[in-house]
């Protein structure tokens, strides 16, 4: 490791993004651990982060953040800076919908992607500028083997986690030329508290014309917790920890894309993709940048 960074985190009271504020405290990194409610629901969390730390050469500050705010978000942001520059944005905050997609609602399909979308696009326009002017660091952001296909009964997932691939991808390529990197790393299933918390459609009536179908998420959430439940390394939500915090570590230039867990052909997407994007990013850079004038 180079040197400590400055790192912050959202969503990080639990499953993967608590996982990852142990894993940078571990190696001693300052984290800023963004949760809500943290003088209430969210305290335990807190202090048994700052308990986990204490014996450890990384530091933890909890500090209060809820990523679909917009005051909010800002404020965080602020307040840290004026201790110390963020080097890492880890942008982990995200919502699970699973079940059939037409019964979900327009208002669900709105608050999903206020988490999974639009609380990215905030937390990114709070750091950036100061990024900018540094001009170094690094924004890492939650996508999902969702993000590279589309799935039944993850419809809305699967919609959310599109649209930020292709957000983070072109920050990648805009970012660039003020030493900035945006990437993105895509787990497939861990065991963490999304499946026990995904939200069910709430169009009732619609769900029940598809009969038997409508059972489909119970099946999907049982087979996925009847994996987790099996203790098999690949599922380990701390491998994601671990990858996240190697991306922090990592020399420029990192890959834009990092599976982690059964690959479900994600990498092989990954792949045939990436020769195709580059061609076409061959062809766009010089237009963007002026170089072609």
């Amino acid at each position: 490791m180079e040197s400590s960074k400055t790192v912050l985190i959202t969503g990080a009271s639990r499953g993967i993004g608590l996982l990852t504020a142990k894993e940078l405290i571990d190696r001693g990194h300052t984290v800023f651990a963004g949760m809500r409610d943290l003088d209430t629901r969210n305290r335990a969390a807190a202090e048994a982060l700052a308990a986990h730390a204490a014996s450890r050469p990384g530091t933890v500050l909890p500090v209060e953040l809820d990523v679909t705010d917009d005051a909010s978000v800002l404020g965080a942001v602020a307040r840290i800076e004026a201790q110390r520059p963020i080097d890492v944005l880890v942008n982990n905050a995200g919502v699970m919908p699973v079940g059939l997609t037409e019964g979900f609602t327009l208002e669900q399909a709105r608050d999903l992607f206020d988490v999974n979308v639009y609380g990215i696009m905030r937390m990114n326009r709070a750091v950036l500028p100061a990024m900018r002017q540094r001009k170094t660091g690094l924004v890492i952001s939650l996508s999902s083997a969702a993000g590279r296909f589309g799935m039944p009964y993850f419809g809305l997932y699967c919609s959310s986690k599109w649209a930020m691939e292709a957000y983070c991808e072109a920050l990648h390529y805009e970012l660039e030329p003020f030493g900035i990197e945006s990437v993105l790393v895509e787990p497939s299933g861990h065991g963490t508290e999304l499946v026990a918390t995904a939200p069910a459609p709430a169009d009732a009536e619609t769900v029940g014309q598809y009969g038997d179908l409508s059972r489909g998420r119970d099946r999907l959430l049982g087979m996925f917790q009847g994996m987790f439940e099996q203790g098999e390394k690949l599922t380990d939500a701390n491998n994601v920890a671990v990858a996240v915090a190697s991306l922090v570590e990592m020399a420029a230039p990192r890959p834009i894309r990092t599976q982690v867990g059964h690959d479900m052909g994600v990498s092989a997407v990954n792949e045939a993709v990436a020769p195709i994007q580059a061609q076409l990013m061959t062809m766009l850079k010089p237009v963007y940048t002026g170089a072609a004038t």
